[in-house]
């Protein structure tokens, strides 16, 4: 059974869910709005398998179905012209999501994103970021939490190259997740679909796999 956070973030986000089987290209002024980093997603899907919700901005609708009829649905490549962002970005995600964080350690200390030393990934966020920083106070690594909505809240994790192999990116997506589980919502965690080391975390931090995928048109 689909938790129900979920259900509410996937309708809240999309524009509708769920749908029946196949792909559904829906409106939603979401895609006209600004997103947590305060710039657009003109484009963003889910798949949980038998079943697409697609959704775009209301005047895009009539475009992206058309190519939606095409053998295999929507070309990615094609997407951004189509949602009018022509050489925009698009993304071809695995979607996961956990209501049962795997019970690793705490590894980081929640500060602000203005605090001296962050990369510059990690200043996008407008609230409290997780962060492991060495013995001299240098950066090690961090998670972001984008706050979709008030249902579903994604988690990104970087580390420096230096630090990898440690166990720190595991550890900090399992606390963050039961910040973000603490606070009502559901945690979720994408990743490209070649990305072994992304999927080799969320496994680890108990996000499985569940078939799931997510693509979209995102900012270059």
């Amino acid at each position: 059974m689909l938790d129900r956070r979920l259900h509410l973030h996937l309708a809240s986000w999309l524009g509708q869910w769920p749908a029946g089987p196949g792909l559904h290209v829906v409106a939603s002024h979401r895609r006209v709005r600004p997103a947590w980093d305060g710039r657009l997603r003109p484009a963003v899907a889910v798949s949980s398998g038998a079943s697409t919700v697609l959704s775009v901005a209301p005047d895009r609708v009539a475009a992206v179905r058309e190519l939606a009829r095409l053998p295999g649905g929507p070309p990615l490549p094609e997407l951004p012209a189509a949602v009018g962002q022509p050489g925009w970005a698009v993304h071809d995600d695995v979607f996961r999501w956990s209501v049962a964080p795997v019970p690793l350690p705490d590894a980081g200390e929640w500060t602000s994103p203005t605090a001296a030393g962050l990369p510059s990934w990690l200043r996008l966020f407008d609230r409290p970021v997780l962060v492991v920083r060495d013995d001299g106070g240098r950066y090690v690594a961090g998670v972001g939490v984008k706050r979709h909505d008030a249902y579903g809240h994604e988690l990104a994790v970087g580390t420096v190259p230096a630090a990898r192999g440690r166990g720190l990116a595991r550890r900090l997506v399992a606390q963050a997740a039961r910040r973000v589980l603490d606070e009502g919502a559901v945690p979720t965690y994408l990743h490209d679909v070649g990305n072994a080391a992304s999927a080799r975390v969320a496994a680890a931090a108990g996000f499985p796999d569940r078939g799931w995928r997510s693509y979209g048109v995102y900012p270059p």
